[in-house]
Formats: structure tokens, C-alpha cells, sequence
């Protein structure tokens, strides 16, 4: 009887075990994978699995950080623009194309199976995730244009892909560029009246676009913060109205990478002063006009942007400041290639030996 009792409760326990095993509950608990929450561009919490070992890169601001981080093996897909950025690019031009950074081809995408595609926070539209949605593919949204966020989209992105170390490195770096800037710039009392010029003749750059953001940090009174949207088109009457005493115009694709002299940037710079009546701007008077290419302007290189244009804005207060070498420096250390090229009009022509 002892026998029989023994050996029905070592049945009864056995069943037991393997009814707590194969209950769906435990199941998923034990082979759930493990996963972060972050913060998008939205201000959205987002649960994202990892590992991350596939991703889609849907513009050249994500691919750049991405290379800062050493993660270029992780790309799997990029923009098709990318041809236009060929020389500063070339490891990622044999990757699979998915369409525009503005509008990607989901089926494209799908047919590379990436764990996640990593957008701007307004291109491609929210259509982008409906599609991707069925494939289990997961949408993450960051710029990485705007100076305010670009340190917590850095640490964000290092988390998603497992090199917070490296993150850390890189938003060290861009904390203590901004920071040194602000510092300086602390007892400017009166900012001078700055106009800037985006990529479209005579469209300006308003509150929310990232020129705004260069700048505010670069110690200037924006003509355009009086607008509530990031881009409005206006009139050169207006600008000859307003008199700035300084003008930033920014070049769409300059390709500074590959220019050996400022002849580009000059030509540029010349048919903003020889407009009707604008010699009767103040800073055409004093020819305070400059150009910068568009690898500067706004995106994960805006420091130095911001850079060029606090010397310009501030020549005495900044006159120990090397744009140029903060920007070989972070060439070098970060994109690992070389320092060259031109990226401005003016007294910075010349790529430093």
C-alpha cells in the first residue's frame, strides 16, 4: 500500500512539473526576449526587443551616427540619396537601396528583414508603420538635426544597439563643444539680428527647424523666430525691411567632402549680395554674408556649423576658436576618415595640412 501511495504521488508530481512547464504563461516567460524602453522623437515610450542586428537606415543623419558608434555592420539598408553622398559614404553605397528618405518602399524593407527602421520623426509619414507593421517590423523615430536632442538621441541609439559606451563618448564630446559655446556667449548682452537662408531661395529658418536651433546656440537673434512654423517662405522686401547684420545661407548637397577651394560657396555668396537693393543691408554693407555647405549644417555635424558661424557672428570674442580643427577632430575620431575639403565661404577656404 506504502508502494502503490509512493508511486502515485511521484506520478502526481510529475504531471505536475510538466503542466507548469508547458503552460503558455511560463512559456513566454522563459523564452521572452529581452527588450528596453526608450523615448522617440514624439516623446513616445517605446518597447524595443534585443538584440538589434538588423536595422534600415532611412537617412544620412541615422547612418552617420551609426558610424560614430561603430555600427556600420548592423546597416542592412539604407536611403537612396545616399549616391549623392558618395565620397563621404562609400562603405554603405553597395548596400540594398529602400527608396526615398521622404518616402521608403515598405516591401522593399520587408524583403530585407531588419529588426527595426530608424526614420526622421516626420519622413516618411506614420503610413510607414501601418505597412511595416504586419511584418513585425518596428518604426523608430529620431532626427538627430536638432542640437537640444541630439545627446539624448545619441544615448538612445547606443542603448537600442548595445554601445552605450561609445554613445557615452560621443555625447560627451558634443555636451563639451555646446557647452564651451554657451559659456563664452553668457555675458552677450545684445545678439545681433541674424537672417537665415535654407536650401530654397528666400525660404527662412523658423522655431522647430534645426537652423533655428544653430542659431540660438550660435549666440544670434533668429529674423525668422517670430514665425510658427519651422520653414515660411519671405519676401526679400522683408529681409531688406529687417536689416540683419548678419546673413547664413546653406547650401542643398554642397558636397564640401570633395571641394579643394571655396570658389563654390563664393559663387553662391555673390548672387546673395548682387539681389536688387540688397547692398542696402547692413550686413552686405559690411560683408558679413557667409555659406556653408550642407554637411555642417544641421545634422550630427551642426556643432561645427554652429561653430563656423559663432566666429563670424562674434570674430573678437571668438577669436581663439578653431572650427576647423574642432572638425577635423571630429572626423577623425568619430567618422574615422580623414580630415579634407571646404565647407564655407570666406576666410576659412583652404583645408588645413
Amino acid at each position: 500500500m506504502l508502494n502503490l501511495l509512493s508511486s502515485f504521488r511521484k506520478f502526481f508530481f510529475a504531471g505536475l512539473i510538466i503542466l507548469i512547464i508547458s503552460s503558455p504563461g511560463t512559456a513566454r516567460a522563459g523564452n521572452a526576449a529581452p527588450s528596453i524602453v526608450i523615448e522617440d522623437a514624439f516623446g513616445r515610450e517605446i518597447s524595443v526587443d534585443l538584440p538589434v542586428q538588423r536595422i534600415v537606415v532611412l537617412n544620412s543623419d541615422v547612418l552617420e551616427v551609426l558610424r560614430s558608434l561603430g555600427a556600420q555592420n548592423l546597416v542592412k539598408g539604407v536611403y537612396s540619396e545616399i549616391v549623392k553622398d558618395d565620397a563621404f559614404f562609400p562603405e554603405f553605397l553597395d548596400r540594398p537601396k529602400v527608396g526615398s528618405w521622404k518616402n521608403a518602399n515598405a516591401e522593399l524593407i520587408a524583403d530585407l528583414n531588419p529588426c527595426i527602421v530608424i526614420a526622421y520623426e516626420n519622413n516618411p509619414g506614420t503610413e510607414l508603420e501601418k505597412q511595416l507593421s504586419p511584418f513585425g517590423i518596428q518604426v523608430i523615430r529620431l532626427n538627430f538635426y536638432k542640437l537640444g536632442t541630439i545627446v539624448k538621441e545619441v544615448t538612445t541609439l547606443g542603448r537600442i544597439i548595445g554601445r552605450e559606451q561609445q554613445a557615452q563618448v560621443l555625447a560627451a564630446w558634443y555636451r563639451e563643444k555646446l557647452d564651451d559655446i554657451r559659456k563664452r556667449l553668457g555675458p552677450v548682452k545684445e545678439k545681433p539680428l541674424v537672417y537665415v537662408e535654407s536650401y530654397s531661395d528666400f525660404h527662412t529658418a523658423g522655431p522647430g527647424s534645426g537652423g533655428h536651433d544653430m542659431c540660438v546656440y550660435a549666440g544670434g537673434k533668429n529674423l525668422a523666430d517670430v514665425f510658427k512654423v519651422p520653414y515660411s517662405e519671405v519676401t526679400s522686401e522683408w529681409v531688406i525691411s529687417k536689416q540683419p547684420e548678419v546673413i547664413f545661407k546653406t547650401t542643398a548637397w554642397g558636397n564640401g567632402f570633395e571641394r579643394k577651394d571655396g570658389a563654390f560657396f563664393n559663387t553662391v555668396r555673390n548672387k546673395i549680395i548682387s539681389r536688387p537693393s540688397w547692398n542696402l543691408i547692413k550686413a552686405v554693407k559690411k560683408g558679413r554674408v557667409h555659406v556653408l555647405d550642407s554637411g555642417i549644417w544641421t545634422g550630427p555635424r551642426a556643432v561645427i556649423g554652429v561653430a563656423y558661424m559663432t566666429k563670424y557672428i562674434y570674430p573678437d570674442l571668438f577669436f581663439d576658436l578653431d572650427p576647423e580643427l574642432i572638425h577635423k577632430e571630429y572626423l577623425e575620431s568619430f567618422q574615422g576618415i580623414p580630415w579634407k575639403g571646404v565647407y564655407v565661404s570666406g576666410v576659412f577656404e583652404g583645408a588645413r595640412p
